[in-house]
């Protein structure tokens, strides 16, 4: 769920406040459709929200992400 594209936007969101999507796909260089399709699987695992006129908005200051990968 958490692609390397998507990391890379939730680091450009990270304490920037509600933006557009056409704004968040500027900022990471990105093409809007695709940003689109990251932003929706983020809101649908509830690691954005979706402001009142429909700006998205990562609402945490801080993530810290902890996990272990081993082999089975």
């Amino acid at each position: 769920m958490l692609t390397e594209k998507r990391w890379e936007l939730l680091k450009l969101l990270c304490g920037a406040g509600p933006v557009s999507i056409r704004e968040a796909a500027r900022r990471a260089g990105h093409y809007v459709k695709a940003v689109h399709g990251d932003v929706t699987a983020l809101l649908n695992a509830g690691v954005l929200d979706r402001t009142e006129d429909g700006r998205i908005v990562f609402p945490f200051e801080a993530v810290k992400v902890e996990f272990l990968l081993q082999a089975a």
